[in-house]
């Protein structure tokens, strides 16, 4: 027992200390590697990435392998959770806030990007490059009809992203009723079965966090292979991205926010004051769901939100509302079209937004949602993320700056949260104006 105990906390340094540091080490020191390798060793190139091929590869597919459980049971568990009884008035109002908007979050990460063109000429190279990707995109119509899956198993077995987020939402929703209903028997099945998916996506959350714990040296062997092949200007790109996302979080909170703030009569500046303590708490900690007792207080106790109101509408934009998540799915899709030479269309970008406004449903709570989502996104779009491909590698290029776009993300996901929570208050007269003046 003792030499078990031994060998257990032989990697405690490990496994003990901070992911997310980790990953930045891992993409730091895969950086400097890459550089040294392509700008001193240029014929170790090869043999190294074909020597190091296997852990890349490794990561990619430990990935790919849970982005389909994570859908189906996420998204069934977040919609079943919704009680059919506060799907009226405040129900509607506030899940038609939360869908709007993060729509149009997806429609200014786009915009950023179209404009700052992240990834542009950067022409990333991968051993598979990115042959076979997709022939002509189809039209919006098509892809609309599309998301209507005729047979739900063949869509699993596929990973087609949008008609499995389709049929997971639908049936989530169908099994809030049953699980609700008059009848015992039906509702004791009901919530028999939602206890089995319940569990079914805690024990995908669970692996989803086991996974990550090889992020590390996913990021260092992708970005090495990708500097050494690159070069240092691989830099610029990922600047561009920061910034492009970063503007695009701003511009969301003043124009969005602040345009529906005073569509209501209320003000952007008292309104950032009552909720700054949540947006610090949430820029910090990167988690809506652990940030949520701050949210509500400060919704509650700075902005006059009634508990009746931000007790159902903030708990529900923590699993369902995700504009900064948004933006940041729209930057980066565009940035890794860009990087391996083929810019997204403007049907691509559609469907861009289609797919992270349906995506955002019941995926805010996953353990690394936001590289989950991009790998939705990117497959919706005929990005195929496939292991040695170019597409990989500009994936973890992404991945390598995750913790630092995250922050920004989440801290816009509890803001967009609670000022959709005091604009349903006031549409409902039961909005505290005192704490206002």
């Amino acid at each position: 027992m003792e030499e078990q105990n031994e060998k257990r906390g032989a990697l405690d340094w490990y496994f003990k200390s901070n992911l997310l540091a980790r990953i930045l080490i891992g993409l730091i020191l895969g950086a400097v590697v890459g550089i040294v390798l392509g700008g001193f060793f240029p014929n170790a190139v090869a043999p190294f990435v074909a020597w190091t091929k296997f852990f890349g590869d490794l990561f990619i597919r430990l990935l790919k392998m849970i982005v389909v459980p994570v859908i189906l049971f996420s998204l069934i568990a977040g919609a079943a959770s919704i009680e059919p009884s506060r799907l009226g008035r405040v129900g509607a109002k506030i899940m038609s806030y939360y869908l709007f908007t993060s729509a149009l979050a997806v429609v200014f990460g786009l915009l950023f990007a179209n404009l700052l063109k992240p990834g542009a000429g950067f022409n990333v190279v991968g051993d598979a490059a990115v042959k076979g990707r997709l022939a002509e995109a189809p039209a919006i119509s098509q892809v609309l009809l599309n998301i209507v899956p005729t047979n739900p198993i063949e869509s699993l077995a596929k990973g087609d992203v949008l008609p499995i987020i389709f049929f997971a939402v639908v049936f989530g929703l169908a099994l809030s009723y049953i699980k609700t209903s008059n009848k015992p028997e039906l509702a004791r099945i009901g919530s028999m079965l939602l206890d089995v998916v319940n569990a079914s996506a805690e024990t995908i959350y669970k692996m989803v966090t086991g996974i990550m714990q090889y992020a590390p040296i996913g990021v260092f062997v992708l970005i090495a292979q990708v500097f050494a092949q690159q070069g240092p200007r691989a830099i610029g790109p990922l600047l561009m991205v920061t910034v492009a996302v970063y503007l695009g979080l701003i511009v969301h909170v003043i124009v969005c926010y602040g345009g529906f703030l005073a569509m209501w009569k209320l003000g952007l500046i008292r309104f950032l004051k009552g909720a700054n303590e949540a947006m610090v708490t949430a820029f910090v900690t990167r988690s809506s769901s652990g940030t949520l007792p701050v949210t509500m207080r400060c919704a509650e106790e700075n902005l006059g939100v009634p508990r009746s109101i931000c007790s159902f509408t903030l708990p529900l934009g923590a699993t369902i509302n995700m504009d900064g998540t948004a933006i940041y799915l729209g930057v980066c899709a565009m940035f890794i079209g860009n990087a391996v030479g083929l810019p997204l269309t403007f049907n691509q970008q559609a469907i861009v937004v289609l797919t992270a406004t349906l995506a955002s449903i019941g995926t805010a709570g996953v353990p690394g949602a936001g590289a989950i989502m991009l790998l939705m996104v990117l497959e919706s779009i005929g990005l195929k993320v496939t292991e040695g491909s170019a597409v990989a590698a500009a994936y973890a290029m992404i991945l390598g700056i995750d913790a630092l776009l995250d922050m920004g993300r989440t801290c816009v996901n509890i803001t967009g949260d609670i000022a959709g929570s005091a604009i349903v208050a006031k549409s409902e007269g039961e909005l505290d104006l005192a704490k206002w003046r």
